[in-house]
Protein backbone atom coordinates (compact mmCIF):
# COMPACT_ATOMS: atom_id res chain seq x y z
CA UNK A 1 0.00 0.00 0.00
CA UNK A 2 1.38 3.37 -0.97
CA UNK A 3 1.07 6.13 1.59
CA UNK A 4 0.49 9.26 -0.45
CA UNK A 5 -0.22 12.70 0.98
CA UNK A 6 -3.01 14.34 -0.95
CA UNK A 7 -3.38 18.08 -0.58
CA UNK A 8 -7.03 19.11 -0.69
CA UNK A 9 -8.04 21.43 -3.49
CA UNK A 10 -8.77 25.05 -2.62
CA UNK A 11 -12.32 25.53 -1.27
CA UNK A 12 -12.94 21.76 -1.01
CA UNK A 13 -13.33 22.07 2.77
CA UNK A 14 -16.14 24.13 4.31
CA UNK A 15 -15.82 25.96 7.62
CA UNK A 16 -18.60 27.82 9.37
CA UNK A 17 -17.94 31.05 11.27
CA UNK A 18 -20.53 32.52 13.59
CA UNK A 19 -20.33 36.23 14.25
CA UNK A 20 -22.56 38.89 15.71
CA UNK A 21 -23.39 42.52 15.35
CA UNK A 22 -23.86 43.58 18.96
CA UNK A 23 -25.76 46.87 19.09
CA UNK A 24 -26.03 49.31 21.95
CA UNK A 25 -28.38 51.95 20.60
CA UNK A 26 -26.94 53.03 17.23
CA UNK A 27 -23.43 51.82 18.07
CA UNK A 28 -22.19 48.41 16.99
CA UNK A 29 -19.20 46.53 18.44
CA UNK A 30 -16.44 45.73 15.94
CA UNK A 31 -12.96 44.37 16.61
CA UNK A 32 -10.17 46.47 15.07
CA UNK A 33 -7.02 44.57 14.19
CA UNK A 34 -3.95 46.65 13.41
CA UNK A 35 -1.28 44.87 11.38
CA UNK A 36 1.99 46.08 9.92
CA UNK A 37 0.51 46.78 6.49
CA UNK A 38 -3.18 47.09 7.21
CA UNK A 39 -6.01 47.66 9.63
CA UNK A 40 -9.28 45.79 9.38
CA UNK A 41 -12.42 45.25 11.42
CA UNK A 42 -14.43 42.12 12.11
CA UNK A 43 -17.65 41.43 13.95
CA UNK A 44 -16.93 39.44 17.12
CA UNK A 45 -17.14 35.71 16.46
CA UNK A 46 -15.17 32.73 15.26
CA UNK A 47 -15.14 29.28 13.76
CA UNK A 48 -17.59 26.62 14.84
CA UNK A 49 -15.73 23.68 16.33
CA UNK A 50 -16.28 20.09 15.17
CA UNK A 51 -19.66 18.86 16.46
CA UNK A 52 -20.52 22.20 18.11
CA UNK A 53 -24.07 23.57 17.95
CA UNK A 54 -24.28 26.94 16.14
CA UNK A 55 -25.93 28.72 19.09
CA UNK A 56 -23.34 27.30 21.49
CA UNK A 57 -20.50 28.35 19.17
CA UNK A 58 -21.85 31.89 18.94
CA UNK A 59 -22.35 32.15 22.71
CA UNK A 60 -18.82 30.79 23.32
CA UNK A 61 -17.22 33.23 20.86
CA UNK A 62 -19.08 36.26 22.25
CA UNK A 63 -18.10 35.26 25.79
CA UNK A 64 -14.45 34.81 24.75
CA UNK A 65 -14.14 37.99 22.71
CA UNK A 66 -16.47 40.46 24.45
CA UNK A 67 -17.18 38.86 27.81
CA UNK A 68 -20.85 38.88 26.74
CA UNK A 69 -23.32 36.38 28.15
CA UNK A 70 -25.92 36.20 25.38
CA UNK A 71 -28.61 35.44 27.99
CA UNK A 72 -28.36 39.13 28.98
CA UNK A 73 -28.85 40.35 25.41
CA UNK A 74 -31.98 40.76 23.30
CA UNK A 75 -32.24 39.14 19.89
CA UNK A 76 -29.98 36.53 18.41
CA UNK A 77 -31.63 36.49 15.00
CA UNK A 78 -29.66 35.52 11.90
CA UNK A 79 -29.19 38.59 9.72
CA UNK A 80 -26.85 37.58 6.92
CA UNK A 81 -24.95 34.71 5.38
CA UNK A 82 -21.75 35.43 3.45
CA UNK A 83 -20.11 32.77 1.28
CA UNK A 84 -16.31 33.25 1.27
CA UNK A 85 -14.06 31.73 -1.40
CA UNK A 86 -10.92 33.85 -1.17
CA UNK A 87 -7.36 32.71 -1.77
CA UNK A 88 -5.14 33.57 1.18
CA UNK A 89 -1.42 33.38 1.87
CA UNK A 90 0.08 30.30 3.49
CA UNK A 91 0.70 26.63 2.79
CA UNK A 92 -2.80 25.37 3.60
CA UNK A 93 -5.34 25.43 0.76
CA UNK A 94 -8.03 27.95 1.65
CA UNK A 95 -11.35 26.64 2.89
CA UNK A 96 -14.69 27.81 1.70
CA UNK A 97 -16.16 29.60 4.68
CA UNK A 98 -19.77 30.44 5.43
CA UNK A 99 -20.10 33.46 7.72
CA UNK A 100 -23.33 33.47 9.71
CA UNK A 101 -23.92 36.99 11.04
CA UNK A 102 -26.38 37.31 13.94
CA UNK A 103 -27.74 40.41 15.72
CA UNK A 104 -28.03 41.23 19.42
CA UNK A 105 -29.02 44.37 21.33
CA UNK A 106 -27.65 45.26 24.76
CA UNK A 107 -28.20 47.99 27.34
CA UNK A 108 -25.65 50.74 28.08
CA UNK A 109 -25.23 49.19 31.54
CA UNK A 110 -24.24 45.83 30.04
CA UNK A 111 -21.97 47.53 27.51
CA UNK A 112 -19.97 49.06 30.39
CA UNK A 113 -19.09 45.55 31.63
CA UNK A 114 -17.76 44.23 28.30
CA UNK A 115 -14.15 43.77 27.22
CA UNK A 116 -12.21 46.57 25.56
CA UNK A 117 -9.62 44.26 23.98
CA UNK A 118 -9.67 40.80 22.45
CA UNK A 119 -6.70 38.44 22.25
CA UNK A 120 -6.62 36.24 19.15
CA UNK A 121 -4.25 33.30 19.47
CA UNK A 122 -1.81 32.93 16.58
CA UNK A 123 -0.39 29.59 15.32
CA UNK A 124 2.90 30.19 17.17
CA UNK A 125 1.08 30.57 20.50
CA UNK A 126 1.45 34.35 20.69
CA UNK A 127 -1.55 36.68 20.57
CA UNK A 128 -2.73 39.44 18.29
CA UNK A 129 -4.51 42.19 20.22
CA UNK A 130 -7.79 43.42 18.83
CA UNK A 131 -9.43 46.59 20.10
CA UNK A 132 -13.19 46.58 20.64
CA UNK A 133 -14.60 49.75 19.08
CA UNK A 134 -18.21 50.94 19.32
CA UNK A 135 -19.04 52.70 16.06
CA UNK A 136 -22.26 54.28 14.81
CA UNK A 137 -23.50 51.61 12.39
CA UNK A 138 -24.38 54.24 9.76
CA UNK A 139 -20.69 55.25 9.52
CA UNK A 140 -19.18 51.82 8.75
CA UNK A 141 -19.68 51.85 4.98
CA UNK A 142 -16.06 52.85 4.25
CA UNK A 143 -14.40 50.74 6.97
CA UNK A 144 -12.35 47.71 5.91
CA UNK A 145 -14.66 45.12 7.51
CA UNK A 146 -14.37 41.41 6.87
CA UNK A 147 -16.57 39.88 5.81
CA UNK A 148 -17.45 43.01 3.80
CA UNK A 149 -20.81 43.78 5.40
CA UNK A 150 -20.26 47.54 5.80
CA UNK A 151 -22.59 48.73 3.00
CA UNK A 152 -25.43 46.41 4.08
CA UNK A 153 -24.99 47.39 7.73
CA UNK A 154 -24.91 51.13 7.01
CA UNK A 155 -28.02 50.79 4.82
CA UNK A 156 -30.20 49.53 7.70
CA UNK A 157 -33.01 51.99 8.49
CA UNK A 158 -32.31 51.38 12.20
CA UNK A 159 -30.54 48.71 14.31
CA UNK A 160 -33.78 46.69 14.62
CA UNK A 161 -34.73 46.92 10.93
CA UNK A 162 -35.91 43.75 9.23
CA UNK A 163 -33.54 42.22 6.71
CA UNK A 164 -35.24 41.18 3.49
CA UNK A 165 -32.32 39.29 1.90
CA UNK A 166 -30.13 37.24 4.23
CA UNK A 167 -27.71 36.20 1.48
CA UNK A 168 -25.12 38.90 0.88
CA UNK A 169 -22.86 38.83 -2.17
CA UNK A 170 -20.24 36.08 -2.12
CA UNK A 171 -16.68 37.14 -1.34
CA UNK A 172 -14.29 35.80 -4.00
CA UNK A 173 -10.89 36.56 -5.47
CA UNK A 174 -12.72 38.59 -8.14
CA UNK A 175 -14.06 41.13 -5.61
CA UNK A 176 -11.74 40.89 -2.59
CA UNK A 177 -8.00 40.83 -1.90
CA UNK A 178 -6.89 39.11 1.32
CA UNK A 179 -5.27 41.56 3.79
Amino acid sequence: MTNTHITPAPFSRIKIRTGALVFCGDDVALIRRDRTDSTHYTPPGGNVEQGEDLDQALARELAEELGLDTAGAEGGDLMWVVDQRVTRPGPTPPPRKLHLIYRFHISPELRETLAEQELDELPDGSHEVGVIEWIDYRKVVELPIFPPIGPALAALADPHAAVTNAALDAVTDANYTWV
